[in-house]
């Protein structure tokens, strides 16, 4: 019995994971086709935990510093 060639067998091994990695994006991509995800809600109001999580690292950041304003980027 021949022993296999270490390159034919990282050739191989590359190869099937390309092809699986293929196989799942194609199957991730049907997913989102059929099933799309529902936008997300636009709250009229902010969270008050996410006011709140803000001003402590803005304070921890910069001792002194009051937020104004806060806006979710584009």
């Amino acid at each position: 019995m021949q022993t296999p060639d270490l390159f034919l067998v990282c050739l191989t091994a590359l190869t099937a994971v390309f092809a699986l990695l293929g196989a799942l994006a194609l199957l991730m991509r049907g997913l989102m086709v059929l099933l799309p995800a529902a936008p997300a809600p636009v709250s009229a109001s902010t969270d008050p935990a996410i006011v709140a999580a803000i001003s402590t690292a803005a304070a921890a950041a910069f001792p002194g510093a009051t937020i104004t304003k806060i806006e979710e980027a584009p």
